[in-house]
């Protein structure tokens, strides 16, 4: 069962999905141009684009797991940017533009400035600017589009990510009520990725996982974890087959939003 909540002029700001615990919430897509403005690496395969401009105005972020497009030129270095609609959408060139998706870690509404942290790996078109992004060079957002939420009214938090959805889990641990329950487990590729900051909170065990030459444990991990008593609540994000198990293990068991970030030898994954 669904329920749709809507705004004066008619556009749909909340869309429930019972039993899920997830709402979502819509928002009017922008596309704006930015600058990098600082860049900082955060591990030896995390880097973090501080992006700014006067076009960051009036953005919107409301939830962990927001995020916008990076929109990138053609390989002869055409432009072929969308254009906003006048509906709070967007209307997109065909062929579509090269975009990749990345989670809005920080936003900054005085400074006009928004936080972008980028796993690198070989291959990788963000990944690629992401390491040679020089403070002053140009870039397309947009977005974002909209978030799946979960309220802060659950008895306990279960994340179960990898690196590419660590941004999300420490703005949540951020913006999250004092009195928060939770176990977040987090695999990495290196040793060294366990470097990534995330807040220190009472009530939150945080359990990093070093990805086995054999393959993921991730699943298995979290599959082990003892929930207390109460309403529970499953965040898992990452390489979408790592993550798959845990959707028939949350199954009646407890809410949840799984979502595939990436997938191996698949560029620009929709989920």
């Amino acid at each position: 069962m669904t329920v749709d909540r809507h705004d004066p002029a008619g556009r749909v700001v909340a869309h429930h999905r019972a039993g899920s615990g997830t709402v979502r919430i819509g928002y009017p897509i922008g596309v704006r141009e930015v600058r990098v403005v600082a860049r900082r690496r955060l591990t030896p395969r995390m880097v973090r684009l501080t992006l700014g401009g006067p076009a960051l105005a009036g953005f919107h972020t409301y939830q962990a797991d927001d995020h916008v497009k990076l929109v990138f030129p053609d390989p002869d270095g055409t432009r072929r940017d969308p254009v906003p609609d006048g509906r709070g959408m967007l209307d997109w060139p065909r062929p579509l533009p090269t975009t990749r998706k990345y989670t809005v870690r920080r936003y900054d509404p005085a400074a006009c400035e928004i936080d972008l942290d980028f796993v690198l790996h070989d291959g990788g078109v963000a990944s690629a600017w992401a390491d040679t992004a020089a403070v002053g060079d140009g870039v397309t957002i947009a977005g974002p589009p909209g978030a799946k939420a979960f309220p802060h009214s659950y008895d306990h938090y279960v994340f179960a990510v990898d690196a590419t959805a660590l941004p999300a889990v420490a703005r949540w641990l951020e913006e999250s009520p004092a009195d928060v329950s939770a176990h977040v487990v987090a695999e990495v590729d290196d040793p060294a990725e366990r470097e990534y900051p995330l807040a220190h909170r009472d009530g939150v065990a945080v359990t990093w996982l070093v990805r086995a030459a054999t393959g993921s444990t991730l699943a298995q991990q979290v599959r082990s974890l003892r929930l207390p008593a109460g309403r529970a609540f499953l965040f898992a994000a990452g390489e979408a087959n790592d993550i798959r198990p845990l959707r028939a293990w949350s199954a009646g068991r407890l809410d949840s939003l799984i979502t595939g970030y990436w997938k191996r030898g698949v560029a620009g994954l929709e989920d």
